[in-house]
């Protein structure tokens, strides 16, 4: 199992699952990562949080624990 913590700058990988359960779900969905959409890693900082990703066409900062939760391929 691949997580988008995993994939490196500059590579981008398609949502596959989501994990995690109720409201911390809802959120990850609510900034537009869902089934199927492509992400790309454009920034990851210098210790390693957050991770800064484009998602349908914008920039967005995510946490590594989050990031942890986003199975992709």
């Amino acid at each position: 199992m691949k997580t988008l913590r995993a994939v490196p700058v500059g590579g981008s990988a398609k949502v596959v699952k989501l994990h995690g359960e109720g409201a911390v779900k809802r959120r990850i969905m609510d900034m537009g990562i869902t089934k199927g959409v492509e992400v790309q890693v454009r920034k990851v900082a210098p210790l390693g949080d957050p991770i800064e990703v484009t998602v349908r066409g914008y920039e967005l900062s995510i946490r590594k624990a989050d990031a942890d939760m986003i199975q992709v391929e």
